[in-house]
């Protein structure tokens, strides 16, 4: 069993919503890898309020019961899957509010983006990548963007083309070997 461990984190909790069917294809497409264990988590299993911790997070002083729970989620993982839609041109809210409640735990690890929408979720991608570059997370440039017009029938129904199968790869590759390289950053650290 490899030690590498790696969240696919599916953000967003809206009813109806097309993020499950991708995160579990994800999850799938991962359960072949052998150089890391990758699991997903749910924002819905994790009902955040809007971010109400009075300090801020990169001084670890959380107050919550539920930001304690995420944080000791979240810290045991070398990096992330961040599965996210593109709602009004930017990531979900409800994963930009679990990505503010931490800090530390986010700190020298590496992340993947898988987005969907109207254009395969590239504006949301491209917000993930700065809100990263503040949390000291290494984004790796593979990416994989399904378009709602595309890559789902009637928009709803998850049907991604065979090509996704070696950009996934890829992106898994990139993936493990960013996050092999960031525990280095971490001891260092």
């Amino acid at each position: 069993m490899p030690d590498l461990k790696i969240a696919i984190i599916l953000g967003s909790t809206r009813p109806g919503r097309n993020g499950e069917a991708v995160a579990k294809w994800v999850l799938d497409k991962a359960s072949a890898r052998t150089a890391a264990t990758y699991e997903l988590i749910d924002l819905v299993d994790f009902p955040l309020p809007h971010l109400d911790e009075a300090v801020p997070p990169s001084m670890g002083q959380y107050a919550g019961e539920h930001t304690k729970a995420w944080a000791e989620k979240i810290a045991g993982y070398d990096g992330y899957v961040f599965v996210t839609p593109e709602y009004n041109h930017s990531t979900s809210g409800v994963l930009k509010n679990a990505i503010d409640y931490l800090y530390a735990e986010w700190n020298n690890k590496a992340a993947a983006f898988v987005a969907y929408g109207s254009l395969g979720g590239a504006r949301a991608i491209e917000h993930l990548r700065g809100i990263s570059a503040e949390l000291q997370i290494a984004d790796v440039r593979q990416q994989l963007s399904f378009s709602l017009f595309t890559d789902f029938q009637n928009f709803s129904t998850f049907a991604p083309g065979p090509q996704y199968e070696a950009a996934a790869i890829v992106m898994f590759d990139q993936l493990e070997s960013w996050a092999t390289a960031m525990r280095t950053v971490r001891a260092a650290a």
